[in-house]
């Protein structure tokens, strides 16, 4: 009777300490310090306005007032760091080459006309400005725009350049980078602790797991900024015809796991940014800002611009 009582009280204390600490997190850990935040993310430049991650994009973007910057880099092979989003270049630019394999000089310019990935049937007509851009052009341009870096390849010296551009620009204070590889992620910690990091692929499923199992309020992280899909897009995007019952359920599933309020009003508590991508619809903008997102990652920045000057925000 007397182990059973015992058993009792710790598993109350256990629940009633994870129940206390879900609310409150900053009793056992601090707050993270936030340099800037984020409502209006622009997808590559705003992908669905201007050719993808061009200057052309992100100049558009900033004009619009985004928050937010989102791109992708690559290495050369004359090691300069580049701005594009794929490795190979086939679907951008017609030409089947990896930009590791050729010089920046040498880069092809983009199609006149690029498919937007999370826009279904939706395709970007190009203006003048047609060219990849350095990754220190857009520091230049921009030098006091945050922006969130993909490091697409898991490349050392890529990781150090990008690094040394961040510290020579002086932006360590609002610059995200990252990846949805755990090694990346790490390499990017090890390369520099203080510019702010994504949460990986591994690093979401480890925390959903500790969220529905009780653990998430005694564990610590270093990440600073949690960058996750709304599942449900995928319906959009392939076509009710498309997909599959098991397809269906799979997304069901996954989105009924991550698109959780109170996961949302946790982290946001402990100063963890949650940025929800990529979404291009006034519905799914109002039900991600509803769960309590802090911030939206969109191809359409005038469109997302538009639905925050009538959106009315919950003190956050």
């Amino acid at each position: 009777m007397s182990a059973t009582l015992c058993l009792l009280s710790t598993l109350g204390g256990y629940v009633l300490s994870a129940a206390l600490l879900f609310r409150c997190p900053t009793l056992l850990h601090s707050k993270k310090r936030q340099s800037f935040r984020c409502r209006h993310i622009s997808h590559r430049g705003g992908a669905g306005e201007n050719l993808e991650n061009t200057m052309a994009a992100f100049r558009h973007a900033v004009q619009l007032g985004t928050d937010m910057l989102e791109l992708d880099c690559h290495l050369t092979k004359d090691e300069q760091v580049v701005v594009s989003h794929d490795t190979n270049l086939r679907r951008t630019t017609g030409f089947n080459v990896n930009i590791e394999t050729i010089n920046f000089s040498d880069l092809p310019l983009y199609n006149c006309r690029l498919h937007v990935s999370f826009k279904r049937d939706g395709f970007c007509d190009g203006g003048d400005d047609k060219r990849i851009p350095l990754l220190k052009e857009v520091f230049d341009a921009f030098p006091t725009t945050p922006i969130n870096i993909d490091i697409k390849v898991d490349n050392d010296l890529l990781i150090e350049k990008v690094c040394d551009l961040v510290m020579e620009y002086n932006r360590q204070d609002f610059t995200v980078w990252g990846n949805g590889s755990e090694a990346i992620v790490k390499k990017c910690y090890r390369m520099n602790p203080n510019i702010p990091l994504l949460f990986s692929l591994q690093k979401v499923l480890l925390l959903v797991g500790l969220f529905y199992t009780g653990l998430l309020p005694f564990v610590p992280f270093r990440e600073q900024f949690l960058e996750i899909p709304m599942p449900t897009i995928m319906l959009k995007l392939k076509g009710p015809c498309k997909i599959s019952w098991t397809q269906r359920l799979g997304i069901w599933l996954a989105d009924t796991l991550l698109m959780r309020k109170c996961l949302f009003e946790h982290l946001r508590a402990r100063g963890i940014q949650v940025y929800i991508w990529v979404l291009n619809d006034e519905e799914d903008f109002k039900r991600a800002f509803d769960l309590g997102a802090t911030g939206v990652m969109t191809d359409y920045p005038t469109r997302l611009k538009t639905f925050l000057e009538s959106y009315s925000f919950k003190e956050q």
